[in-house]
């Protein structure tokens, strides 16, 4: 039980900037606690999606503004660690073309200029598409997206194979008990909030592959920063989705 309680402790300070202490005695390291962090993955889209909902809500009466700070909110809640992942991959994959090592460009400390500008795109386009959300009133559709681009990690960590001994280490965490509790929860919790969240996610699923596939090809691996890049394009294009449907 002890293991589940820092599992859920460690998704939400690694995965948000929520504030989150432990104690020297905790060991994270521990197969049990890396299962349970990836089983309540999803659910920190839940509680970082209700936050920026609340936020929205008390700031309703600026319209646009408001829901301008929310979004930006979104992304700052998740310490920009996927907006980070963009510029690692373009500027990997760019320097792959001149005939660089991308691995070792994706580990470097400093990005170029084509990875800020890819950046500041998807930056641009994540913004507009959780303002439209939740200027309409999409409220529990946008917690949906958040759900299920996290869950979409989970089901990719489990599927493919990793150039990176931290995802590595957590998909062999990830027991077979954990990946179907996670995926039968966020089904409940997801079909209370839409009626359409099965369908959602299994486009997104299909997404969150076909992205992971293209940057492997692309890079000639997957590491954490594929994933982080896989999350944005598939809020993204979900929110792109719901606003035309």
């Amino acid at each position: 039980m002890r293991e589940f309680y820092l599992g859920v402790k460690f998704a939400l300070s690694y995965f948000s900037n929520l504030p989150i202490s432990f104690s020297r005695d905790d060991d994270l390291s521990s197969p049990k606690v890396l299962g349970a962090m990836l089983f309540f993955l999803p659910f920190v889209g839940l509680v970082i999606g209700g936050v920026v909902v609340s936020l929205y809500l008390l700031l309703s009466s600026l319209g646009w503004y408001g829901a301008v700070i929310s979004a930006v909110v979104y992304m700052m809640l998740y310490g920009f660690i996927h907006t980070e992942a963009i510029m690692d991959v373009v500027d990997a994959i760019y320097a792959k073309h001149s005939g660089k090592d991308a691995y070792k460009v994706i580990k470097e400390s400093t990005v170029g200029a084509m990875g800020v500008l890819y950046a500041v795109g998807f930056m641009i386009m994540k913004i507009a598409g959780v303002v439209y959300l939740l200027q309409r009133g999409l409220y529990l559709e946008f917690i949906a997206v958040l759900i299920i681009s996290r869950l979409s990690l989970v089901v990719l960590i489990d599927s493919l194979d990793f150039k990176s001994t931290f995802v590595t280490k957590l998909k062999e965490s990830l027991s077979a008990k954990y990946l179907i509790s996670t995926f039968l929860l966020s089904i409940l919790i997801g079909s209370i909030f839409t009626p359409f969240f099965i369908i959602l996610m299994v486009f997104g699923f299909a997404i969150s592959f076909v992205i992971a596939i293209y940057l492997a090809n692309r890079l000639g691996f997957i590491n954490g920063d594929v994933l982080g890049v896989t999350l944005e394009i598939v809020e993204i294009i979900l929110c792109l989705v719901i606003a035309l449907f």
